[in-house]
């Protein structure tokens, strides 16, 4: 089972890349307030200790860790932006399990889990059609259209966390019901792309869901170009993103004494690292050497991270917080983009479901392990540690792997 090539979406092309973005722009946006909203629920309405907020923030992300790659075999087989459609829908309703709890007053530990796991089976099921897409919509230009998809997904994510700042000020639910909108208006987006993402059938195939999802787990390890970026992939989601979760919002609460706000803009000023680095990258052009800049972004990138974790200042902390926001905006693109251009066209959603769970999968590990370490040994300790641990991986990844000479030239595409 496949998809129209690039050619069959012809006059559309233009169109299609332009409602794609819309529709991914509003994805961001509003999970970039949910990001906010949920860790101040969880961290300072709640004022849940360390190890439950790792458990909050896990649940979140455990449905990604169960059904995205069965996502993926079934949304080569539904359509990419059907399934991307009502997945989208679903999240757009789920936000008023919260409004409605908190208008009665009523809001506890175990409802905020529930829309977690809502939330995450939301996201795992439109991820791996949303990358899927972003192929169809390229035409001849994969690393570019990954660049501008980036771009538009960290910077409105700065939108949606600036948003998310005033839960203070006006409260949860009028937060959650513009999140609620925004995820609407993305089903806008996605209903105008019209065809875009409609598998064509093939008569003389007969396949399952099962079949389909082992044809993307062989695809994935046959290649090691695509083993080394998934590999690279669950410690980020181990060392970084448990940071990024959990670490972060109890330093801010623990340390510095936040607020929404603060925890607002700490998401922010890292969003706006990677926006820069992000334009920078856009000017620049095709990089050939992509697994070489995605192993020195994240080295450079633990190697801040380790020092978020060791300073005092407030201000400091923030600072390092945007150059590894940069270090990202450097290190996602060029991993996605090895996964786009390497991937078959086939089975490109299914290997996207794969370089999504590698991330997301490893994500609910994270959570606990930066719940753990910091109840443990404190937060900014955790912090330092997970760092080192990525540093150590990364360094083995150089050796080891295919990704320092890997050379992606724009005719692969």
């Amino acid at each position: 089972m496949g998809y129209p090539s690039s050619p069959q979406l012809a006059s559309n092309t233009l169109n299609a890349k332009r409602t794609y973005l819309v529709a991914i722009s509003t994805w961001f946006a509003a999970y970039g307030m949910q990001s906010v909203v949920f860790a101040w629920l969880v961290t300072l309405l709640l004022r849940e200790p360390a190890e439950r907020v790792g458990l909050a923030q896990m649940s979140i992300l455990l449905p990604g860790m169960l059904f995205i790659l069965l996502a993926g075999a079934i949304a080569d087989r539904v359509g990419l932006r059907r399934q991307a459609l009502w997945a989208q829908l679903f999240a757009a309703l789920t936000p008023f399990l919260l409004i409605y709890f908190l208008s009665e007053g009523a809001l506890t530990y175990g409802v905020v889990i529930v829309y977690a796991l809502l939330m995450g089976l939301a996201q795992a099921f439109v991820t791996p059609a949303r990358d899927g897409l972003l192929n169809l919509v390229a035409g001849n230009d994969v690393q570019r259209m990954v660049m501008l998809t980036s771009l538009c997904q960290f910077g409105f994510q700065i939108i949606g966390y600036t948003l998310a700042g005033f839960a203070d000020t006006v409260g949860p639910i009028y937060i959650l019901g513009v999140q609620s909108f925004i995820l609407l208006a993305g089903c806008g987006a996605l209903i105008a792309m019209g065809d875009v993402g409609k598998p064509l059938a093939d008569p003389n195939k007969q396949s399952t869901v099962l079949k389909d999802f082992w044809e993307g787990a062989t695809a994935v390890a046959g290649n090691p170009l695509l083993r080394a970026v998934m590999i690279q992939n669950v410690a980020m989601g181990i060392f970084f993103m448990g940071v990024f979760i959990v670490a972060f919002p109890i330093v801010l609460r623990e340390v510095y004494n936040g607020t929404s706000a603060d925890l607002a803009s700490l998401n922010a000023v890292n969003s706006l690292g990677l926006v820069l680095t992000i334009v920078v990258l856009l000017r620049l052009g095709q990089i050939e050497r992509a697994g070489r800049s995605l192993l020195l972004a994240q080295f450079a990138g633990a190697i801040v991270l380790m020092l978020s974790g060791l300073v005092v200042q407030k201000s400091l902390f923030i600072f390092f917080v945007f150059l590894w926001g940069v270090c990202g905006g450097l290190a996602m693109p060029m991993s996605r983009t090895i996964m786009q251009q390497t991937a078959p066209p086939a089975l490109r959603a299914r290997v996207m479901s794969f370089y999504a769970f590698s991330f997301m999968g490893a994500g609910p590990l994270g959570a606990l392990w930066a719940g753990y370490m910091a109840d443990a040994y404190g937060p900014q300790l955790a912090i330092v540690i997970s760092a080192g641990g990525m540093a150590l991986l990364v360094a083995v990844m150089a050796f080891v792997s295919p990704l320092w000479r890997s050379v992606m030239k724009q005719e692969e595409i």
